[in-house]
């Protein structure tokens, strides 16, 4: 199995990924297509401008066919994550990484990240959505094998034995019914007792085939390396072969019949997974089918850390928020922060808008004994920003613009309720492992209306995540604002 690390948002040229995917042009251009139809991967035109880009943008991207020597277009991977596809694991790191060549260990704990950001979906993403046919994600289906057998164990299913003066519960109206009982001092007295035990039958056929399939998701798991990656150890439970459960139809229809038997859910969704897995018998060394586990949109995943290390409470109840002094008259302490910003009236209809401004995450809290009113935006960008240059890859106007628009959205409330200090920050990613402190931006017509200019924080993301895993918040005094 090849193995290879590829960088989101890197400009590669076609004879890069022919190396990257060690094959000849001719090979690598079904995968190309491939890669392309699933949406992980976008062609743009060769220029010196698009190989120093670190943003993609829409206006940017190419709807062209892959061709055979082809120098005309760069190729830019817009995912993070694992991609598998015709015997090749193609592991994807996010775009701020920038020194790092095999970053097994970054991405080791951002797929822990993904994998938490993921939780509370309560399905198996089987299937690819984002082709133009659906498509069967084999690498989704073999790692929740996996992981639901190291969470639950093996399938089993268990039937009741009744025995003569068993451990088990007692069945009174057998007992009474059936056995011979003693009177003494009209008490009556049984010498046997019915008694009821549960017991797990260990030739259950679905218990085997569960164990069958864990063991084959193991081995394919390891042959692709991806075992360490997800911090899995590797399973045998069993010698048993696929085959040894009879034809394909056979193995359907008896899944099939034990779904309509059982009710528990974890049971069920073994089940269908079981069904799924069986009935596309894919590989990881088939070039058509393709497994991806990650995110085309890292983005969302930054903004969501952000929100939860940082405190976000635009969602909390006004009456809940740690203020300086009591809410005032005329706020209502179940309306919440973000219902507080201005939707646009449409005066010829009388009505306004549902669309408006929505900030990232605001905290309010208190750093050194001052009350501070805080906007975030986190922003995932690979900003170059150094003395006497000009800026490249940063936010732009119109994020500073509606920075400055989040403060003028709170103002009242920031006045009625006496904060200290009003901040507002772009937060982003680096591979650093220090908070750096890189200015401020600014605009001098909106900065002389009253509005504070937005600081700027490069945030360590290997420390994002740590507090992000560990469910803790940020002591926002280091940011140091």
């Amino acid at each position: 199995m090849i193995s290879e690390f590829v960088r989101e948002q890197k400009r590669y040229t076609q004879k890069e990924l022919c190396q990257i995917l060690k094959c000849s042009e001719e090979h690598a251009i079904p995968l190309i297509r491939k890669l392309k139809e699933f949406g992980v991967l976008k062609a743009v035109k060769a220029s010196d401008i698009q190989k120093n880009m670190t943003n993609l943008l829409e206006e940017d991207i190419e709807v062209v066919d892959v061709e055979v020597e082809e120098n005309e277009y760069l190729y830019v991977f817009t995912f993070v994550g694992v991609i598998v596809v015709d015997g090749r694991v193609l592991k994807c790191y996010p775009k701020y990484l920038l020194n790092a060549k095999q970053p097994t260990d970054e991405l080791r704990k951002i797929i822990k990240v993904l994998e938490k950001y993921n939780s509370k979906e309560q399905i198996v993403r089987m299937f690819n959505d984002r082709s133009e046919s659906t498509s069967f994600n084999l690498l989704a289906v073999l790692l929740f094998l996996l992981q639901d057998y190291f969470e639950n164990d093996v399938y089993t299913n268990t039937e009741d034995i009744i025995e003569c003066n068993g451990s088990g519960e007692i069945l009174w109206d057998k007992t009474i019914n059936e056995t011979f009982t003693l009177l003494s001092e009209n008490r009556p007295y049984y010498i046997e007792l019915q008694t009821r035990k549960r017991v797990t039958n260990d030739f259950d056929y679905f218990k085997r085939l569960h164990e069958c399939l864990v063991t084959t998701a193991s081995k394919e798991l390891q042959d692709a390396g991806l075992l360490d990656l997800f911090e899995m150890t590797g399973v045998d439970l069993t010698d048993a072969e696929l085959d040894d459960f009879g034809d394909k139809e056979y193995i359907l229809y008896r899944i099939e019949n034990e779904l309509n038997t059982q009710f528990n859910t974890r049971k069920q969704l073994v089940l269908k997974t079981m069904y799924v897995y069986i009935d596309r018998r894919g590989s990881l060394y088939d070039a058509e089918c393709l497994s991806l586990f990650g995110t085309n949109s890292f983005n969302r995943v930054w903004e969501k850390i952000c929100a939860d290390i940082m405190d976000n409470q635009l969602d909390v109840p006004l009456g809940i928020l740690k203020l300086p002094v009591p809410l005032k008259e005329g706020y209502n302490k179940r309306q919440k922060l973000i219902e507080l910003i201005e939707k646009p009236l449409w005066t010829i209809t009388g009505k306004c808008a549902k669309d408006t401004l929505i900030p990232d995450l605001v905290s309010i809290c208190k750093v050194n004994d001052q009350h501070q009113f805080i906007i975030f935006d986190a922003k995932y960008y690979n900003a170059k920003l150094e003395l006497g240059t000009v800026p490249e890859g940063q936010p732009g106007i119109e994020s500073v613009t509606k920075q400055y628009l989040y403060q003028l959205a709170f103002q009242k409330f920031i006045i009625d309720h006496g904060f200290a200090t009003v901040k507002n920050c772009f937060l982003m990613p680096t591979e650093n492992k220090k908070i750096e402190d890189r200015g401020e931006v600014s605009l001098e017509m909106l900065h002389a209306l009253g509005l504070q200019n937005i600081k700027v924080r490069f945030l360590p993301a290997d420390m994002a995540y740590e507090h992000y895993l560990e469910g803790k918040k940020m002591d926002i005094a280091a940011l140091k604002l």
